[in-house]
């Protein structure tokens, strides 16, 4: 009863922790990354004892790209807050084959030294989650599409393995990543309008 009642609390942890994250992601907040690493490491608890290895693994590679967004966005070009970029047509290539080769190598790893029943789809979700994480550590807005299609992922792959609480976060991530392509979306036009303005007539 007593390790139900932790499990259930870890994930309700993870639940409100992911969610915070998210929200300040779309409201490009830098408090995004803190956040983001103390949800990793609840998830780590959650995905190891049902099965996720791929998916819990991917939790450790988070923290280390949580440094690198904290850093992008406290250091670099994108510590303007009204900085928002579009992915490079150059970087889509890799971006996609990066997704595919992990997905293949992950999936490999998974059947063969794991016991993982869900092994393609683990390494699939954990795979694409990385791409659409450096992309939001560069400020991509093509980011929140990745996202969403990774969340609907793991809607249909935590209701197959019973976390159900998990389950109603990514559901819930898909409206907020819904609301962050918004934002962006809403900051870039701002900052197109401005750019397109016409300089003032000189005396």
């Amino acid at each position: 009863m007593i390790d139900w009642i932790l499990a259930e609390w870890t994930q309700i942890l993870g639940f409100a922790t992911g969610a915070a994250c998210v929200l300040l992601a779309g409201r490009r907040n830098v408090w995004t990354y803190p956040l983001g690493i103390a949800n990793n490491i609840v998830f780590l608890v959650v995905f190891v004892p049902a099965g996720l290895y791929a998916a819990a693994g991917l939790q450790l590679v988070y923290l280390a790209l949580g440094v690198h967004g904290w850093i992008r966005w406290t250091r670099g070009e994108e510590h303007d807050k009204g900085y928002i970029a579009r992915t490079p047509r150059r970087a889509i290539g890799w971006l996609i084959a990066a997704g595919l080769v992990g997905t293949a190598l992950l999936a490999w790893v998974l059947a063969t030294f794991t016991d993982s029943q869900v092994a393609l789809a683990d390494a699939a979700t954990t795979s694409a989650s990385l791409v659409a994480q450096y992309m939001l550590n560069r400020k991509w807005i093509e980011n929140w599409f990745v996202w969403i299609g990774v969340d609907v992922a793991f809607v249909a792959l935590s209701l197959v393995t019973g976390l159900w609480i998990i389950a109603a976060l990514y559901a819930l991530f898909i409206a907020l990543c819904v609301y962050g392509w918004r934002s962006w979306r809403t900051v870039e036009r701002g900052e197109s309008r401005v750019d397109a303005a016409p300089e003032p007539a000189r005396a």
